[in-house]
């Protein structure tokens, strides 16, 4: 696991019911929150994700995404986004990020 990304504990972000979130590879957190490895993981997968699509065309990617399947599978729209599907599946292999290709995400469309 990668070392040095910013966690921000706060009453705001993320809404209620949610752990964390990431923000332009900034993991923000609901305070008194425990992150674990595998919650890390999965926000550094994102931020992977992020950069490669360079920050603003991923959200605009993700939100799209998420519409187009919130008709399909309703409110398990967002497990089925091909950004979460990636970071779910991977989320436990702490070596993931070191041997990822670039655009992986895509496979799970």
């Amino acid at each position: 696991m990668k070392k040095g990304i910013k966690v921000i504990y706060n009453d705001i972000i993320p809404f209620r019911g949610f752990l964390a979130i990431n923000l332009f590879g900034y993991i923000f957190a609901r305070k008194g929150a425990h992150l674990t490895h595998t919650c890390i993981l999965h926000e550094q997968i994102h931020t992977a994700q992020i950069k490669e699509l360079l920050y603003v065309p991923f959200y605009l990617f993700y939100f799209l995404e998420w519409i187009l399947k919130l008709f399909k599978y309703g409110l398990k729209s967002y497990y089925n986004v091909s950004f979460e599907r990636e970071a779910f599946s991977n989320e436990n292999d702490s070596l993931y990020l070191h041997h990822r290709k670039g655009f992986a995400f895509l496979k799970y469309l």
